[in-house]
């Protein structure tokens, strides 16, 4: 008896430990049957492979599909090789390269011969530039009243400005709000540094880049419009180099309607640095409230110029 047990007790060390279900009442016959591992004898996860012993050429290929936020504020604290590749020029690159596109093909090629020479393997002006992702984005903030009044410089005048929905849709807009005027003449502005958004001097000076701009603008059925429009390239002293103006009327109308204003800047003088983008509006019969031209979808991007 002594010897079965022990041998009992030899053979319990040397197997896995089963259990059984509490409920197999939905279980077929052969699955009743079938012992199941208990959590203890559950395989456990092996550790997973470290990024850090690919190859560099892999890790860079790697990080350079991770967003910019994520490379600078994390990889790049891990360790000194994840910091070296986030501080090189050929991380920032290859992220640019990825956008196999006729336009991601010529801002590439504009982007490498703006850049400081070969020997030079720092990133220098690549890490704002392809976080901010100046080119093709609208720079102007708060384009439609979504935000209220924020971001814009008011001259209130009649009874100032206010924020309402379009009476009819503006295509493309990313809200359907607009900026609504009074009965004098009610004007906003927004000078846009361009430094600041991620553009450095050798790429604004290159002769290469347009600046485009639009503007839609429109009245209520029962009352006319005015509206004036002003855009300006300023150096770095804002000085004026380049400027754009337009200045519309419409007479009351049977229906609601809007008009888009485009203009694009090219073949830019040396030194621009900033864009000054103003628009002005007020009503035609000077009535108390807010019957004013309506102003919506505001816009100025940078785009590589066309061949």
């Amino acid at each position: 008896m002594e010897r079965s047990e022990q041998g009992t007790r030899g053979d319990q060390s040397h197997s896995q430990c089963w259990a059984w279900p509490e409920d197999q009442g939905h279980l077929g016959p052969e699955e009743r049957d079938r012992p199941v591992l208990s959590p203890q004898t559950q395989p456990q996860p092996r550790n997973g492979l470290s990024l850090s012993l690919l190859p560099p050429e892999l890790l860079l290929a790697v990080l350079s599909r991770l967003p910019p936020r994520v490379l600078l504020k994390r990889c790049r604290h891990v360790c000194r090789t994840w910091r070296s590749l986030v501080d090189s020029k050929a991380l920032w690159l290859l992220m640019l390269a990825r956008d196999h596109s006729a336009s991601g093909r010529a801002l590439l090629a504009l982007v490498r011969s703006c850049l400081p020479p070969a020997g030079d393997a720092t990133p220098g002006p690549l890490i704002p530039f392809c976080s901010l992702r100046p080119v093709g984005r609208n720079l102007i903030r708060n384009p439609c009243g979504q935000e209220g009044l924020q971001k814009w410089s008011f001259q209130h005048s009649g009874d100032g400005w206010v924020v309402e929905n379009n009476l009819i849709p503006v295509p493309g807009a990313p809200s359907q709000t607009c900026f609504v005027t009074s009965y004098r003449w009610c004007s906003k502005k927004q000078i846009l540094n361009l430094e600041a958004e991620g553009l450095w001097p050798e790429l604004l000076d290159s002769g290469k880049i347009d600046i485009c701009v639009s503007d839609w603008w429109g009245t209520r059925h029962e009352c006319g419009g005015r509206y004036k429009l002003l855009v300006q390239l300023l150096d770095a002293n804002k000085t004026i180099l380049h400027e754009f103006s337009d200045m519309r009327v419409t007479i009351a109308h049977p229906n609601s309607m809007y008009f888009q204003v485009t203009h694009v800047f090219s073949n830019i003088k040396v030194g621009v640095r900033f864009v000054s983008f103003e628009h002005a509006g007020k009503d035609t019969l000077f009535w108390a409230g807010y019957y004013g031209t309506r102003m919506t979808n505001s816009s100025v991007t940078v785009r590589v110029s066309q061949p």
